[in-house]
Parts: structure tokens; C-alpha cells; sequence
């Protein structure tokens, strides 16, 4: 039997991708389909690397062969990805913004960035991150950057241009960077807005697929700029089980989805969900109530992206300016690159939902 190209996909078109609900060949997500007697070859192009269904995807790919055209056919799968995008981002060469925020402090909120961040680069991403938190940058101590300071050039148009700080393969650029550590910041709004600008403006961040930024807690001056200034692709919001942290996240939600600000939700993360003992990691503890990130997603009708437990390796790792998502074989790594994947699965929902198709940058 000879098998073509035709037949190939006529099989493949009977698999859906799960998240946009079309099937594979009219995604246009199949390409450089080879064939060689009963050799089968082709690529399949996902919307993300982080895509948490990539398995699942292949194994569906090569059973439509084996059914739908030859049990003896020899198949080679390559799966791999161009990040979608919806709009200009207004950061030249970044694809995606993504926004993470909660409505108060002490949450966890940068812990859950930096790791959101390493996540999506442990999976195969292009990433940066900026430090939006003016007042309380922590950025510099978790990456182990407190007396780092980003060069910085001349323009031929008189500008200058920074050179974010690159470590663990995320480019980094916090107001940490520009300050004294020792010494507060008091700036009034107008300034703030300006330096967060600045930021986004006068980087060279080259090619990203991401670029995450850690706000502040609350809903003040620096979302608003940044919501207004660049377009936003999503945003995750932080919050721990308690009902206090609950009410305030609810408005933070409240204000991303204003006309004026209108950012899609990406999800909800829960952090501190539950305590598990370093030396019984099976236990679970639920010292601040158990399952009101999840209850509170449900209720506003935004994806849940995951629990985090509370363990002292978290905090201590971001002390040491060595986030734990780089140790690969502790459960609370495993428990962010999950979280990271359904952040990037959601910005990919997202932008299919604004464009009606994935954008498949060539």
C-alpha cells in the first residue's frame, strides 16, 4: 500500500486540539509532511512549548495513522512550537505580556513570578521579567542580583538603551537595580509611572515569548500605566486560602476586568495552600483553610491554575537567590512548571479567543 500526503491528512485531521476545539489540519498545525514507503514523518507546531497536553497530542497523532492508514506504518512525530500572539505588545521582539498581580501583600506574589518565569524557560520559552513592584523590589534578592547594575548604551538618536540583566536564562530588570538597597523609595505617582515606563521603553529585550511582570500588591498607579500603556495578554492572580486574601484578590480581578483596563484573567493561583513536612512530603496540612482559591475561580468563572504548598525550601531557595523551581527533583518544582504550563496554555486560549485561529509566527 502507498501511502500520501493526502491520506496523512485525512488521519490527522480527526485530532482535535483539546484547548481550541479544531482539529489539527485545519489549525494548520501540521507541517514538512515526508513520506518513504511506510515511513511516516511530519511536525506538529503547538501554540506554546509549554503546552501540557504535548503528549497527549502525540500519542493521539500517531494512533489516527495507525487506524486510519496502515497498523504497519513507521511514524516519526516531531513535536514542536511557535508562540502564539494576539496584538502588539509595543515591546519590540515580545510576544506575550503577562501580568502577575494580587490584591494584597504577602501572598507570595513575587515567589509565584520568579517561578512563573523559570517555569516557562525550563520548558523551552524565551522569557524576561520585569520588576513593576517600585516600592518593594525583590526581584535583585531572589535571583541573587542585590549589587548588579545593567549596562546601559548610547544610542546614534541620544537615547539610551539597558541590557537587562540575564541569569538562569530569564533577562531580568528591576528599579532594584538603579537604587540603593539600604535606602526607601518615596516617589509620587507621576515619577512611578515614568520609571515603570522605562522598563518596557529603553530595554532591549531582543526576542521574547513572554515577558512576565511582577506588580505591586493592590490596585494603584503602576497597574493602571502599564494596563493603558502596553497591551497586556493576561494576568494571574495570587491569592492564599484565607478569606481575607480572597476578598482582596476578588478585587484585583474586579480590576482587570473594568472597560477601562479590560485584561483577560489567565487564572488563579493558590499560594501557601498547604503545609507538607520536608521529611513526610506526602502530608498535607491545610493551616489556612483548604480550597478558597479554587471556590473563588469557580465563582468568577476564570481557569484555576494550581495549589502551591507552603514549605520553608520556597522561601529559603528565594533567599539564597536560587528560585526552587531550579531544583528539579522537589515537589514544589514540579508544582510551579505545572502552574507555568497552564499559564501558557491559557495566553495560548486567549489569543485564539481574540484572533478566532492561532497565529503562527513564522
Amino acid at each position: 500500500m502507498t501511502i500520501t500526503k493526502e491520506q496523512v491528512l485525512a488521519a490527522l485531521s480527526n485530532v482535535e486540539e483539546p484547548d481550541l476545539k479544531k482539529d489539527l489540519v485545519t489549525l494548520n498545525m501540521i507541517q514538512d509532511i515526508h513520506i518513504d514507503g511506510n515511513r511516516v514523518s511530519f511536525s506538529v507546531i503547538l501554540t506554546t512549548p509549554a503546552c501540557p497536553l504535548k503528549a497527549m497530542i502525540e500519542n493521539a497523532c500517531r494512533n489516527a495513522i495507525l487506524h486510519f492508514i496502515s497498523k504497519e506504518a513507521d511514524i516519526h512525530i516531531n513535536m514542536t512550537s511557535h508562540v502564539t500572539t494576539q496584538k502588539n505588545t509595543g515591546v519590540p521582539g515580545v510576544k506575550n505580556i503577562i501580568a502577575v498581580a494580587s490584591g494584597k501583600g504577602g501572598v507570595g506574589k513575587s515567589t509565584v513570578a520568579v517561578n512563573l518565569a523559570l517555569g516557562l524557560v525550563k520548558t523551552g520559552a524565551k522569557v524576561g521579567l520585569i520588576d513593576a513592584d517600585i516600592y518593594g523590589p525583590s526581584i535583585p534578592i531572589m535571583f541573587g542580583l542585590e549589587n548588579a547594575r545593567p549596562q546601559a548604551s548610547k544610542l546614534e538618536n541620544g537615547k539610551t538603551r539597558i541590557e537587562p540583566i540575564e541569569k538562569f536564562g530569564v533577562k531580568l530588570l528591576s528599579i532594584g537595580f538603579f537604587t540603593d538597597p539600604n535606602q526607601p523609595v518615596p516617589w509620587r505617582g507621576p515619577m512611578v509611572s515614568t520609571a515603570v515606563k522605562q522598563l518596557f521603553n529603553d530595554a532591549d529585550w531582543g526576542e521574547l515569548d513572554y515577558l512576565v511582570i511582577d506588580l505591586p500588591p493592590g490596585t494603584g498607579d503602576i497597574h493602571i500605566t502599564i494596563t493603558q500603556t502596553f497591551p497586556v495578554t493576561g494576568a494571574v492572580i495570587v491569592t492564599t486560602p484565607q478569606n481575607v486574601a480572597l476578598a482582596d484578590a476578588k478585587k484585583g480581578i474586579g480590576m482587570f476586568m473594568m472597560d477601562a483596563i479590560n485584561v483577560p484573567i489567565l487564572g488563579i493561583v493558590e499560594n501557601m495552600s498547604y503545609f507538607t513536612p520536608a521529611e513526610l512530603p506526602e502530608n498535607k496540612y491545610y493551616i489556612f483553610g483548604q480550597g478558597g482559591g479554587e471556590k473563588l475561580a469557580n465563582m468568577l468563572d476564570v481557569p484555576f491554575l494550581g495549589e502551591i504548598p507552603l514549605v520553608k525550601g520556597i522561601s529559603d531557595s528565594g533567599d539564597a537567590g536560587t528560585p526552587i523551581v531550579l531544583d528539579e527533583d522537589s515537589v514544589q518544582s514540579k508544582a510551579f512548571i505545572d502552574m507555568a504550563k497552564r499559564v501558557a496554555q491559557q495566553v495560548s486560549i486567549s489569543n485564539a479567543k481574540v484572533l478566532n485561529r492561532p497565529v503562527v509566527s513564522q
